[in-house]
């Protein structure tokens, strides 16, 4: 199996600005990907933002299996985190952000009223590991295109301050990524979700991880999505059956498991075989 480490000079340089910054911040604002809630947060923020208020935001919801994010929520909250799920490329979920922002900073904001301070902007810092969705949720909570985004991890690559009415500023910073994945699986979970640049890994390596989980914890919608007879316990049996229902074939006859691979990747990153998540809170 591939040992999947990642960690660009720029998100050294990211965790050095968070810490500076944390003076002017309010609330912390986590946002996690719902299909992996817990290998998507960086251990680091826990160390870094412990002493401020937080939100975590269970991004990309609607690709993710329902039931989980209900028990993934009901985790977070027992841990003493506010949590919603949100699907921030369509918005849904998002309009009760800068409600909750307010709940978070109401003893700040009193404290400011009792010094006879005017009301200000409630100052909240996005964090959250790259190709979670940072730069789409600031656009959308801006209603205009503000961050850059696409769908390779490690697009931001510095500060700044957005307005999001009145009320709410948001920090957006670099995504932060620890240097080193104590345990694989967690790395294998983000490579399968696209958190990690692709030219860094083995598909192969990848879709199997994710066609061992997906033929113990979503046999049906494999059977379903690639019209299979049955779901074979050799992963490498499973992965031949998808191959030849797609004619992914050399000459030869041979399955081209590169080809397989990246199709099973895609069609899982793409919801085309359900919803789906791939850790569960007592794991």
């Amino acid at each position: 199996m591939t040992t999947i480490q990642w960690f660009p000079g720029h998100m050294a340089k990211a965790r050095r600005e968070v810490t500076e910054k944390l003076k002017q911040i309010d609330v912390v604002f986590e946002l996690v990907d719902a299909r992996v809630p817990l290998s998507s947060r960086n251990p680091m923020i826990d160390e870094l933002v412990s002493h401020k208020p937080r939100l975590i935001l269970l991004n990309k919801a609607d690709l993710a299996d329902p039931s989980m994010t209900e028990r993934w929520s009901r985790y977070f909250q027992g841990k003493g985190f506010k949590v919603i799920s949100i699907d921030s490329q369509t918005g849904k979920g998002t309009e009760k952000i800068p409600t909750i922002a307010k709940e978070l900073a109401v003893d700040l904001l009193e404290k400011l009223k009792a010094k006879g301070m005017k009301p200000r902007a409630i100052r909240a810092l996005i964090l959250g590991i790259p190709n979670v969705g940072k730069s789409t949720l600031i656009n959308r909570l801006a209603k205009k295109k503000i961050a850059k985004t696409g769908d390779r991890p490690g697009i931001t690559k510095q500060q700044q301050w957005i307005k999001v009415g009145s009320e709410l500023e948001l920090l957006d910073t670099p995504g932060i990524l620890w240097p080193k994945f104590e345990d694989q699986v967690v790395g294998f979970r983000l490579a399968a979700t696209g958190a990690i640049k692709d030219e860094i890994l083995d598909f192969q390596d990848v879709a199997v991880f994710l066609l061992k989980y997906l033929k113990d914890e979503y046999p049906n919608l494999l059977v379903e999505r690639f019209k299979l007879e049955e779901i074979n316990e050799d992963v490498i049996e499973l992965f031949d059956a998808i191959g030849r229902k797609r004619g992914l074939l050399m000459s030869g006859g041979n399955i081209d498991y590169d080809k397989a691979a990246e199709l099973i990747l895609r069609e899982f990153r793409s919801c085309k075989i359900g919803k789906i998540t791939l850790e569960k809170p007592e794991q």
